[in-house]
C-alpha cells in the first residue's frame, strides 16, 4: 500500500485575474487578455496533492497534465495582482516547463511544492526565495 493521496489545493485561477482583465477588455487592445482570462476561469483547474500536481485546461478542459514532485528541478514564482495571486513556472528534469497561471494563495502553494520536492529529492536548490 502507498501513501494516501491528500489534496492541498483544488480549484481554478484567482477571480481577481478575471475581474481585472474584463475591465481591461473595454479597451480594444486588451481584448485578447480578456478572452484568455475568461477561458482560464471557465476551464483551468489545479489539483495539488501530496503525490502530484495536476493541471486540467485547454479548450473545454480537455487537456490534463500530471507531474510528480521528483521530476521538478526548478520553480519560480511571480506575484501578480498586487500580490493577491501569482504565476509559477515549474521546470522539469527533461527541460520542459509547466506554467501555473493566476494561482490563488501562490506563496503557500509554492512553499508546499518546495517541501514536497525537498522530501523526495533531498534538496531545495533552484527554488526562488
Amino acid at each position: 500500500m502507498g501513501i494516501k493521496e491528500e489534496t492541498f489545493y483544488e480549484g481554478g485561477p484567482h477571480v481577481g485575474d478575471l475581474i481585472i482583465n474584463i475591465l481591461l477588455g473595454f479597451t480594444v487592445i486588451c481584448l485578447p487578455l480578456t478572452v484568455g482570462s475568461i477561458v482560464r476561469a471557465l476551464w483551468l483547474r489545479y489539483r495539488i496533492t501530496n503525490r502530484r500536481i495536476s493541471v486540467t485546461g485547454g479548450w473545454m478542459g480537455r487537456d490534463r497534465t500530471d507531474i510528480i514532485y521528483s521530476e521538478i528541478v526548478k520553480a519560480v514564482k511571480i506575484p501578480r495582482g498586487f500580490g493577491a495571486w501569482g504565476d509559477m513556472v515549474l521546470t522539469l528534469r527533461d527541460g520542459s516547463r509547466l506554467e501555473l497561471r493566476s494561482v490563488p494563495n501562490f506563496r503557500e502553494i509554492y512553499s508546499y511544492i518546495e517541501e514536497q520536492v525537498a522530501a523526495r529529492t533531498g534538496k531545495t536548490s533552484g527554488f526562488q526565495k
